[in-house]
């Protein structure tokens, strides 16, 4: 468990509350706009997506899955979650009754200086450039841009252009993940993000 001045980082659990928590996440289609699955429809989805994406990383100890929750009340409101794959993907997610108010910004910190004290010697993050927010967080958190690609992103099957940021946590600073560089043919540096 991981503590701020707002917000607890803790575990998800497989209770009915939590459930509906994930639910209240997933099932938003603003929310889910830029994530790499279709909103979710049912509770049982939900249960199934916990279960898949989320208890996994728990039991294998591969990888990260942090529950945002204010203090207040500790219910899940978003999360921060990160790869157990080479590319250390860092990504997050929040209600949109909270965006606005830096608990994303707040939560990443955070969890960043926790993974210093990991044997991860860096993370990465990526975002559709059409999302820019998201972009200003990671540039928030101390991520600097390297460089953008095109995917053909399933299961959705549409073609969305990424930008690819990157953190090093160790003193190897001009170290580069190239592995979505080489993997996909259209890629290129842009000379600015506006």
């Amino acid at each position: 468990m991981i503590e701020t001045k707002r917000l607890i980082l803790r575990h998800f659990e497989a209770n009915e509350t939590e459930i509906q928590a994930l639910f209240s996440i997933f099932s938003d289609e603003t929310v889910n706009n830029y994530l790499p699955w279709y909103p979710l429809e049912t509770k049982d989805q939900a249960i199934e997506f916990y279960h898949k994406h989320i208890l996994p990383k728990y039991e294998e100890e591969k990888g990260y899955y942090f529950a945002i929750c204010l203090k207040e009340n500790n219910t899940p409101i978003g999360y921060v979650a990160v790869s157990g794959e080479d590319s250390h993907d860092f990504g997050y997610g929040l209600m949109q009754a909270f965006w606005g108010q830096g608990i994303v910004t707040e939560a990443s910190e955070a969890v960043l200086d926790f993974l210093k004290s990991t044997d991860m010697n860096f993370i990465t993050a990526t975002h559709d450039i059409h999302n820019i927010g998201s972009g200003k967080v990671m540039e928030k958190i101390g991520l600097k841009y390297q460089y953008s690609y095109q995917e053909l992103w399933q299961p959705k099957n549409i073609v969305v252009t990424f930008r690819m940021y990157q953190l090093n946590f160790d003193n190897k600073q001009d170290s580069i993940y190239m592995e979505y560089w080489n993997k996909y043919s259209e890629h290129f540096i842009e000379t600015s993000l506006d």
